[in-house]
């Protein structure tokens, strides 16, 4: 159902700054704003996409309350296809909030509830949900890739590869419906091995875009890399290499970190949510034990390990035996100090490794990133990232609904090749069509776009 009422919200972050926007969209929009603006032209009688200076004005007093640059956007040529007001005020808290409140005084407008505006563009056929998802990728994207495909994705490339494969599937749907209410009809026999070559085509097309879930996935979230070994091998010092700031306590003291630190950071593209975990070691301290248990439990959840382990000291039974609990998990040993004199018997390590790499650093001498860049890419990405491709498949949501798409179509493939009729086989490629309408929205109940648009900020 599409909103009628006129909504608005402060767009910009709260706080001090040089500008801040409130958004105002819906039928009352140009109307309310020009109750509460003085200006040499009212804004009911200004055309579409102009801006106007002027003053808010208290319409109780008539008194001047902020001084201001209104844009005009009128529907359907606007985000929400419906009229938009853009007040430009200045940008402290005090002249955003007394603009807010004159606004939401008059009865015709109410305050935006989270991700509104976005929702009202997808009710409005202005974006689909793909896109609209990609609304938030823009505004959490962690690198400028990931920026650069949540913006390919918010142009709507990756939804008219999806409306493509629909398309697909429903001339399979209508070739089926001929053949069943139109037998008498000279059409194309609707055998079981045109059902085969077609649903085969569209597996094909979907398998494209899957291959690349898996990196759009990292790219969208990054990779939960956990920095783990025992206490004082330099994992504080490489979380605070890699960040490029003192994130990190780092001392000489064994057990300095009690506790997982988090932050993001960027390397060579790629989005890491680095995890520094307390060293781990047998320990009667409470407070650390704890932390311990914590950096365990760091190492279960991570997708990539980047193990550290000390240049100057022979390797230790709790490196092999935590070593040895890595088999199977993407895993990067990291020789620490290559600086100082070197008692780390490399052949004591590689049978560790498996499928894993070794890197050699000096966090002293900020040795050896780039080769831990290149070690961390060649892991999770098959080469170098085209730099023209961006058609990636980074939602969980959108990923679901392929495989179910794709499992759809091999299911009617094989029903094929048990004899069932093909008004049962049609079902399936029903089901494949509305998977793929559900990424768009077309097949998306009321919660589940509730679900999506609540996780927007306020005034997007």
């Amino acid at each position: 159902m599409i909103e009628q009422d006129t909504i608005a919200a402060i767009a910009t972050a709260v706080g001090e700054g040089g500008i801040a926007i409130i958004r105002v969209s819906g039928p009352q929009a140009i109307a309310g704003v020009n109750h509460i603006f003085s200006s040499k032209q009212p804004l009911t009688e200004a055309q579409s996409h102009t801006i106007h200076y002027g003053h808010i004005v208290d319409p109780a007093t008539g008194e001047q309350e902020e001084e201001v640059l209104i844009s005009i956007m009128r529907g359907p040529r606007s985000f929400t296809a419906e009229d938009v007001v853009e007040i430009n005020a200045h940008g402290g808290v005090i002249a955003v909030a007394r603009v807010m409140d004159l606004l939401l005084q008059q009865k015709d407008i109410r305050i935006a509830e989270p991700g509104e505006f976005t929702k009202r563009a997808f009710l409005n056929g202005r974006i689909d949900l793909m896109q609209a998802e990609a609304v938030i990728d823009l505004i959490r994207s962690k690198s400028d890739r990931a920026f650069a495909v949540a913006r390919k994705q918010a142009e709507g490339v990756l939804s008219n590869k999806i409306k493509d494969l629909r398309q697909n599937v429903i001339e399979l749907l209508a070739h089926i419906e001929v053949n069943i209410d139109y037998p008498e009809h000279d059409v194309e026999a609707m055998t079981s091995q045109y059902i085969r070559e077609q649903c085969e085509k569209t597996i094909v097309d979907i398998d494209k875009l899957l291959k690349t879930a898996s990196e759009g996935k990292i790219l969208r979230e990054g990779i939960l890399t956990a920095i783990v070994g025992r206490p004082n091998v330099g994992k504080s010092s490489l979380m605070n290499t890699l960040t490029q700031e003192n994130r990190a306590i780092v001392t000489d003291i064994p057990g300095t970190t009690r506790d997982v630190i988090e932050q993001y950071v960027t390397l060579n593209g790629i989005p890491l949510r680095l995890l520094d975990t307390a060293g781990i070691r047998e320990t009667n301290d409470i407070v650390e034990k704890i932390g311990v248990e914590r950096s365990r439990d760091a190492i279960v959840d991570a997708d990539l390990i980047l193990f550290m382990l000390s240049g100057n000291e022979p390797l230790q039974a709790e490196d092999k035996e935590l070593l040895s609990s890595l088999v199977g998990r993407s895993v990067i040993v990291i020789v620490n100090k290559t600086d100082l004199e070197q008692k780390l018997q490399l052949d004591e390590v590689m049978p560790f490794l498996h499928s894993g790499s070794l890197v050699k650093m000096s966090m002293i001498k900020q040795e050896g990133l780039d080769q831990l860049e290149a070690a961390i890419s060649g892991m999770f990405f098959e080469g170098k990232l085209e730099a023209n491709d961006l058609t990636y498949v980074s939602n969980v949501r959108h990923i679901s609904l392929l495989k179910k798409s794709r499992q759809s179509m091999q299911d009617a493939i094989e029903a094929t090749y048990m004899g069932i009729p093909i008004d049962v086989i049609q079902i399936d490629a029903r089901l494949a069509w509305e998977a793929l309408g559900e990424i768009l929205g077309d097949e998306a109940g009321d919660s589940l776009i509730d679900q999506i648009f609540s996780q927007f900020c306020l005034g997007k």
